[in-house]
């Protein structure tokens, strides 16, 4: 149980310029891939969040060599003298499963606990392993942990029979390794798949085609060193978008990629929010009312399903009805009813959320749930009247980098106490 609760005074709008940190998903998938190397790397831009310290805790625990200050993490994949990861390390992060497309792809071979991380329905990693068997591997699944070796790793037509972005990635890290050619079919094309494919290109693999549905690979007997700088975190970017718009403020977000907002903008100016591209910033304006929208999550480009929760939070007071049909997680609705009892009007049937609009929230005692959950509190929060308590707020922990400091420099009344 956690020990901690955030206060939040809300009601005042959100005024000024705030920067995106590095971004989380796609951290900690270029943290692990660096044991693809022979030599030493150093990867920048990586945000100070629990995932990322959970990583480095990981890689620490195989043999790497690892520093981590301000932002910057050098690593030394020489030293590796295991690929097994446990329970202990695994169940930390969501992003741990990285690990087996690495380990496989340098070593044959990996041990690797199921992973863990948020709670927000059936993820399945059947897709993963579908791909190593395709490269080679023997796979077994026992007893929460999975296990593969293959005495050679080749390269494959792999035709996901659905789009999974860890898959692409894992299948990725572990085919740049692998003897010819491999053809991922039906891939992912989120940001953070290409960010981590051209970090595995500046290793000196050959990879071509990430961000369309089909990645070519080809095989590489060896990887060297790199410098690289991940990219700005788009699940940041488009909550400071939402909670300056919910607070009919006006915000500056900076150190952002415009491009990868655009499903999170169209909706937004839907709803009549001002919102303005300016190079690698954006502006939000929240002024006047907010029409009710209807919202559908998909795979990129489509809106994110990690934007789903903080987005739900918005449409709490927009005005007229509006709906979120939810077709990534069967079960990411579970922080409705910590907005319902901020006087939110909200009912779930089965992936299909409807919204009353009411004139506003007000504050109560809330629970985080999961990490984007955390966010919608947050947000909800900020919008209410009277000051909110978010129980558990560790998990906003895990995906947003020192999220008080920065509200508070746009003008927040957020503080975070210890119980007891």
């Amino acid at each position: 149980m956690s020990n901690e609760v955030m206060l939040i005074r809300g009601g005042i709008p959100l005024e000024g310029t705030v920067r995106v940190s590095g971004g989380k998903n796609t951290s900690v998938a270029v943290m692990p891939a660096t044991l693809l190397s022979d030599e030493p790397c150093v990867i920048e831009n990586l945000p100070d969040i629990s995932d990322v310290h959970a990583m480095v805790d990981i890689l620490s625990s195989l043999g790497a060599k690892v520093s981590f200050r301000d932002g910057r993490m050098e690593v030394d994949p020489t030293s590796v003298s295991s690929s097994q990861v446990g329970y202990e390390h695994a169940r930390r992060l969501r992003g741990s499963y990285y690990l087996m497309g690495v380990l496989l792809g340098r070593y044959h071979e990996f041990e690797v606990a199921q992973p863990g991380g948020c709670d927000i329905g059936l993820r399945m990693i059947d897709q993963h392993l579908k791909g190593f068997r395709a490269l080679g591997a023997s796979v077994e699944e026992r007893n929460g942990i999975v296990t593969a070796k293959a005495t050679r790793l080749t390269g494959a037509k792999i035709n996901f029979d659905q789009v999974t972005v860890g898959g692409t990635i894992n299948v990725m890290l572990a085919a740049c390794r692998a003897e010819g050619n491999s053809i991922l079919l039906n891939a992912a094309k989120e940001p953070h798949v290409v960010d981590v494919a051209n970090f595995l290109n500046s290793m000196g693999a050959s990879i071509k085609g990430a961000g369309t549905d089909t990645i070519r690979i080809s095989g590489r007997p060896n990887l060297h060193g790199s410098s690289y700088a991940v990219i700005p975190d788009q699940i940041e970017t488009g909550t400071l978008m939402i909670a300056a718009a919910a607070t009919h403020g006006d915000v500056v977000i900076s150190n952002c990629i415009p491009t990868h907002m655009e499903a999170l903008t169209a909706k937004l100016l839907e709803m009549g929010v001002r919102v303005e591209e300016q190079g690698d910033a954006i502006e939000v304006r929240g002024a006047g009312p907010h029409r009710g929208v209807r919202v559908k999550t998909q795979v990129y480009p489509g809106f994110p399903t990690d934007l789903q929760q903080p987005m739900s939070a918005l449409l709490t007071t927009a005005s007229g009805d509006s709906e979120i049909y939810e077709t990534i997680f069967e079960n990411r609705f579970r922080h409705v009813d910590e907005l319902n009892r901020m006087g939110a009007n909200i009912r779930v049937s089965g992936r299909l959320a409807l919204f009353t609009g009411v004139p506003e929230l007000l504050s109560a005692p809330v629970t985080v749930t999961d990490l984007r959950a955390g966010a919608a509190l947050l947000v909800a929060g900020l919008m209410a009247s009277g000051e909110t308590e978010i129980h558990a707020p560790e998990y906003i922990d895990r995906g947003y980098e020192h999220i008080e400091d920065k509200l508070r420099a746009l003008h927040a009344d957020i503080r975070r106490e210890r119980l007891g």
